[in-house]
């Protein structure tokens, strides 16, 4: 009994791998996950944590160290005979720790870290502006490979028909009812069906390796691709990542105009600096001594001929360009959901046309039909009447997807 269990489970395991289905949504997902360059948003991250904490280290006392030897070609010297002052030596030495503690910078480091923050929104979101461009490509793919499934059922459907046709052919021939060669005809129509069922296999398993690769999922003819049922918001406001983008360009240089305004602010300092050496701050004393330096120090740079007002009107005209990159991007893209809007309309339009045809065709072929039967017509009128059904039919199934890929589309656009 186990070692049946074992293969039913095997088996119903093989199966499920081979019927794995896939939507449009789960592709856009894979590849906003998967794509190479949806790494840069972690990498992004931890460049930023690092320059920030490099940034917040100037908060930090800084500590230095300092050792020197010297040799003078002259000292200074007393010039009172009698003040039996020891000259100082022509070696010296010093060594020092010095400490300095920033008090006050007029808030230029918060600024830098601001402006660290703003870069990093800035390149997070070009990186989701640049995986959101692939969902156009994946549309593409999905719904191609769609149209080649559809291709492939209406291709069998008329090798069924054709098959029955034949057997019924044949049966006339025996019965002198229909002309002998008919079936001939008919096989030679089935031969080319199989060559264009091995030609729509081999595009589709190329466009189905071509989706795989993007998304980084394992898929093959046996996948199934479900058919989405897709709605349109017409002159819906526009959602896309890349006006967010702009909208971040635009606080970026806020934030640089912010640092710029603070690199010319007061700068005060605590120090402290301690050592030994020979002199020491006693000139006076020639021997080794200990000393120590406390104090603070202001650094403030009054004039920089303009330059801060200069790199600020220079933002400003940054500002500005931004904003005609945002209305030129909202124009170009509200022209092509205009064009997709249009699509959508035509496409319906079309599909009503198909529908009617269809229902033409099928009255033709069933006349054909009897007429064969009876053995009014040959053989070749029939598939040209057979064939022109599948043609239409296949001409609705494309508009089908078309119509579906031309609201894939405008959603994209629109940012839905």
């Amino acid at each position: 009994m186990k070692p049946f269990l074992t293969i039913l489970i095997i088996l119903i395991t093989f199966s499920s791998i081979a019927q794995q289905s896939i939507t449009l949504e789960e592709c856009y997902r894979l590849v906003a996950e998967n794509y190479p360059v949806a790494k840069q948003l972690e990498l992004f991250e931890a460049q930023n944590k690092l320059d920030s904490e490099v940034i917040s280290t100037s908060k930090l006392p800084q500590l230095s160290l300092d050792a020197q030897a010297t040799y003078q070609s002259d000292v200074i010297e007393v010039p009172i005979p009698s003040a039996n002052i020891e000259p100082l030596n022509n070696d010296q030495y010093r060594a020092t720790v010095s400490v300095n503690q920033l008090i006050y910078n007029g808030g230029l480091v918060n600024a830098s870290l601001d402006m660290k923050s703003a870069q990093l929104k800035t390149k997070q979101k070009q990186v989701e502006v640049n995986l959101y461009e692939l969902k156009q490509k994946i549309n593409q793919l999905y719904f191609s490979i769609l149209l080649s499934q559809e291709s492939e059922l209406l291709l069998n459907a008329k090798k069924t028909q054709l098959n029955t046709k034949l057997t019924e052919v044949k049966s006339g021939i025996e019965y002198g009812v229909i002309l002998p060669s008919s079936d001939k005809v008919l096989e030679a129509e089935l031969l080319k069906i199989e060559q264009q069922v091995q030609e729509l296999q081999s595009n589709k398993i190329a466009l189905i390796e071509t989706l795989s690769s993007l998304i980084k999922r394992t898929l093959n003819t046996s996948t199934q691709f479900q058919k989405p049922l897709l709605e349109t918001k017409f002159k819906a406001n526009l959602s896309r990542p890349e006006l967010e983008l702009f909208q971040f360009k635009k606080e970026e240089i806020e934030t640089s105009e912010s640092l710029i305004s603070k690199k010319n602010a007061p700068k005060l300092l605590g120090f402290a600096t301690g050592g030994y050496g020979n002199p020491g701050l006693n000139l006076l004393d020639n021997s080794f001594q200990t000393f120590y330096v406390v104090g603070i120090k202001l650094n403030w740079n009054v004039f920089d001929w303009n330059s801060n007002k200069k790199q600020r009107q220079s933002l400003a005209i940054n500002k500005d360009i931004v904003d005609t990159e945002t209305e030129t991007f909202k124009l170009t893209t509200n022209i092509e959901l205009y064009k997709q809007e249009k699509e959508i309309n035509k496409m319906k339009a079309f599909i009503v046309s198909d529908l009617n045809i269809i229902n033409l065709r099928k009255e033709v072929l069933e006349t054909a039909d009897s007429q064969l039967k009876n053995g009014v017509i040959t053989s070749s009128t029939y598939i040209m009447e057979l064939t022109n059904l599948y043609e239409d039919e296949n001409t609705l199934a494309r508009h089908k997807i078309q119509l579906q890929l031309a609201k894939a589309n405008y959603n994209i656009i629109q940012g839905q």
